[in-house]
């Protein structure tokens, strides 16, 4: 019987574009352009500046890197998806898959980008090895929960990126399982980075990990063999880090896939820019706001919520009284304090004076977290929210929200995908640049050639 790297390696070198039906192609063009507008958003970051001032001091000769967004400069690709993949993840606005482990599948997007242009890929290519890299993330996800193990989402993703640039490399099978034998042995990333009062590494721990993968590729490529059994050896991830993952299951070509075998079409894209467990009790609390005449009449507010959800933003002391950004979109007291006393949820309440306001603290510390035992056992195929509010006349109003707008089973329209693209986009790109970049990817498809597209976002 094969081991899983070999199952793995296997389907990366099989899957070909012809394979995607229809609406798998068209859902990957809304990822990409989701995810850019979330990298044009975040182009004046901090944490994002300070990697792309890294990468470039890495170059390579014109024409051979691939370009670091919101410049002209070409590196190497494992650094441009370092750069890039801070880019996208900053704002904790990009897309999300719930499962046993959490994860925002379209962190792979940045790598697949990078190779592509190294690579000279066409759009067709590019968009099989995003596919791709869904796949493999989505079902290790489904196999096993790194979290409770005390282990970071992220890990998964260093396995997921090393296959998309093999793909996009057009390695062969052994030498894709190499690339997974070198990028799992030194993968594990501690969940430290999302516990406690969050830091700029927790916007930066998968571009980490796809650094990590494309360079575990490169080395293959060149020649370079890796440990293996990776997956099921004495010393191998399973044993030391995920437990078991008997359970991936990997769609078979040979057989006509169907939309529905792709996870892509499972996974849900963000509506709000805070994590996604929240973006329920957001929807909710916007509800209420429309019931209420402001904070001050607030007596408390109790937010009932799945496991999940209280494990990951709402149950740490610092989620009350957060003091960076990276707490504060992580933080389910907070975000729906914002919610109820804004009456919005953009990028301006996560703003070091908002999340420092004293009157804003006051709603949040109002604010009480519990566990619901009905929510937890629908999750993660509901992700869902009860939010209650009592008024300091005693009046007490209460919302509940199963499946957010953008869930998969509430998914965005294409035009909202395009609204929230040009709220990104437009103050760096303008309206007029942003809507013909938006044009090109809608037919990514047809593209000749990645590298020709990311001219398209050069300064």
């Amino acid at each position: 019987m094969k081991t899983l790297a070999e199952q793995l390696a296997d389907f990366t070198v099989g899957l070909k574009f012809d394979d995607l039906p229809a609406p798998v192609v068209h859902e990957v063009k809304r990822r990409v352009i989701d995810s850019m507008g979330c990298a044009l958003g975040a182009m004046n970051a901090q944490p994002c500046n300070i990697a792309r001032r890294v990468a470039s001091t890495f170059s390579v000769p014109p024409g051979r890197g691939a370009t670091l967004l919101g410049t002209r400069h070409q590196a190497p690709p494992d650094w441009a998806a370092f750069a890039n993949g801070c880019l996208v993840r900053y704002l904790d606005y990009n897309d999300t898959y719930l499962s046993k482990e959490p994860a925002h599948p379209s962190d792979n997007i940045p790598a697949a980008m990078a190779v592509a242009e190294v690579e000279r890929a066409n759009g067709r290519d590019l968009i099989t090895a995003i596919a791709l890299a869904y796949e493999v993330q989505c079902r290790l996800c489904d196999a096993a929960s790194l979290r409770a193990r005390g282990w970071d989402h992220v890990t998964y993703g260093a396995f997921s990126t090393a296959l998309a640039a093999a793909r996009l490399m057009t390695l062969d099978a052994e030498r894709a399982r190499h690339a997974l034998g070198i990028a799992g042995v030194a993968s594990a990333a501690l969940r430290q980075s999302r516990v406690g009062e969050l830091s700029h590494w927790k916007g930066c721990a998968f571009a980490n990990a796809a650094r990590h993968g494309v360079f575990a590729a490169l080395l293959a490529r060149a020649g370079m063999t890796g440990p293996a059994p990776i997956f099921e050896g004495e010393k191998g991830f399973e044993k030391l880090v995920s437990g078991p993952l008997r359970d991936v299951k990997l769609p078979a070509a040979d057989s006509g896939l169907r939309p529905d075998d792709f996870m892509i079409l499972k996974t849900s894209i963000k509506f709000w820019p805070a994590e996604y467990h929240s973006q329920s009790a957001i929807e909710a609390a916007l509800k209420l706001r429309r019931q209420i005449s402001g904070p001050a009449e607030i007596d408390s507010v109790l937010v009932q919520s799945h496991d999940a959800a209280v494990d990951i933003i709402g149950s740490e002391p610092e989620k009350w009284r957060p003091t960076s950004r990276e707490t504060a979109d992580h933080s389910l007291p907070y975000i729906v304090a914002a919610a109820l006393a804004d009456g919005e949820v953009t990028a301006r309440q996560f703003a070091p004076e908002r999340f420092t306001d004293p009157k804003l603290l006051a709603v949040a510390e109002r604010v009480k977290v519990e566990r619901n035992t009905e929510l937890s056992a629908r999750y993660p195929e509901a992700v869902g929210n009860i939010v209650t509010v009592r008024l300091a006349n005693g009046r007490a109003f209460s919302e509940r929200v199963d499946y957010p707008h953008g869930h998969s089973r509430n998914p965005l329209a294409d035009g909202e995908v395009e609204t929230k693209f040009h709220n990104l986009a437009d103050p760096g790109l303008g309206p007029e640049r942003a809507d013909a970049v938006l044009h090109r990817l809608w037919r990514l498809d047809e593209a000749r050639e990645w590298r020709a597209l990311v001219e398209t976002f050069a300064p």
